[in-house]
């Protein structure tokens, strides 16, 4: 494949689509990247970041300085259309694939024969097939012949995306052979690891087991954080006593689970298999009820004081980014303020605002508060001892105070 001669257009330029988008451009292809907010675009083309990932100012900037990446709201004819757009779920847990089939439509005129389309959103089995191919079908596009359908997982983790892009293995999936013969000779250009075939449906099957797998062993710690808690015993203490066993890796429990992958994605299996995914929706279940457990902690403390001040440190859904998609702290702080059960005092570092919070240095956070709950393990909330916290109520959903 001709980098120089390729060209490659990116629907959606969030936490996946812009960091690929500006990788592909670093790597010499001609990259256009589309996103629905003119905010996005402007910022983009303007070389600049909406989204905290480490490295990704200077990738785009880069990117944007050479000319190998533009942004627009609407696509453009190119060699290759990846999608990547959001995939949450409806209320009633069912997946919303309104993102996929309108990014679909949109780029149907701009497809010729010889493009390849991939699916990089996790979604549901069938998608590739029974929303991506079917739409372009339906423009007229002789898919699998002319036109090539695949689906290639994003695999990666927040505050590790630039490196997990290039190093981590990828699972590619056609919708027929040919299909993934040559999306895996695009992925082979500029990923590292090893880049593994199968079908379609296995590779959107693959992405959601590993999720749910992760969400079934969050559920267990986080149970028996409900289990040591009723029997007034340390839960992180307990675990690491677990894990010096040879066969034993229990995970850390925390105020739920958060994040558009683990807290969603378990759910698409659900959709597809109710009676069948016994486990996994109960394990979602478990997760979704821990950040409920911790604000009825928070109030039984509240309890003790006439107008207690609440501290929160940490809004996102892990530790050290500002993504906030799912976060269980995120639902825990709002539902604090409005129950009312006190003045909240909000920290979160790696956010320079929020539209329902004022935002505070977390010495400040800490000195006002009467109780703090310590919800994410940002890395200058490690740092924190007891002794910071004396003569307030400590509720540490992570396990970091010592």
């Amino acid at each position: 494949m001709q980098l120089a001669d390729t060209k490659i257009c990116v629907i959606g330029l969030g936490y996946i689509g812009l960091p690929t988008a500006s990788l592909l451009g670093t790597k010499g292809y001609d990259v256009f990247g589309v996103d629905t907010s003119e905010h996005v675009v402007n910022t983009i083309n303007q070389g600049k970041i909406h989204i905290v990932e480490p490295d990704l100012d200077i990738l785009v900037k880069s990117a944007v300085q050479s000319g190998k990446l533009t942004a627009g709201l609407e696509p453009a004819e190119a060699d290759i259309f990846i999608l990547a757009v959001p995939t949450p779920f409806k209320d009633d847990h069912i997946p919303d694939l309104s993102y996929v089939e309108a990014a679909t439509h949109k780029i149907a005129p701009y497809v010729k024969p010889g493009n390849i389309v991939i699916l990089e959103s996790t979604s549901p089995v069938g998608t590739t097939d029974e929303v991506v191919a079917k739409i372009l079908r339906e423009h007229g596009h002789k898919v699998g012949s002319e036109v090539f359908v695949s689906h290639c997982p994003e695999r990666v983790l927040p505050g590790r995306i630039l490196t997990e892009l290039v190093e981590n293995d990828r699972i590619v999936g056609g919708i027929n052979a040919i299909s993934t013969e040559k999306t895996i000779e695009f992925y082979k250009t500029f990923v590292r690891g090893e880049v593994l075939a199968t079908d379609a449906r296995t590779a959107e099957m693959s992405k959601l087991t590993e999720n749910s797998f992760r969400d079934v062993n969050i559920a267990f710690a986080n149970e028996l954080s409900f289990i040591c808690d009723k029997e007034n015993i340390n839960v992180w203490d307990l675990i690491k006593l677990a894990n010096r066993h040879p066969r034993v890796n229990i995970l850390q429990p925390g105020p739920g689970v958060g994040g558009h992958c683990i807290a969603v994605d378990p759910w698409f299996i659900v959709a597809r298999a109710p009676a069948q995914a016994r486990l996994i929706r109960t394990a979602r279940e478990v997760n979704d009820s821990k950040p409920h457990w911790v604000i009825d902690k928070v109030k039984a403390s509240a309890n003790k004081f006439k107008n207690p001040v609440i501290g929160c440190l940490g809004l996102a859904f892990k530790a050290d980014v500002d993504d906030l998609r799912e976060s269980p702290s995120m639902e825990i702080v709002k539902q604090i303020q409005a129950e009312n059960i006190g003045q909240v005092l909000v920290c979160e570092p790696n956010l320079e605002s929020h539209k329902d919070f004022n935002l505070l240095p977390y010495q400040q956070v800490i000195e006002q508060a009467d109780i703090v709950l310590l919800l994410v393990d940002h890395k200058p909330f490690k740092n924190l001892k007891a002794v910071d916290f004396k003569e307030k109520i400590l509720i540490d959903t992570r396990g970091i105070i010592a």
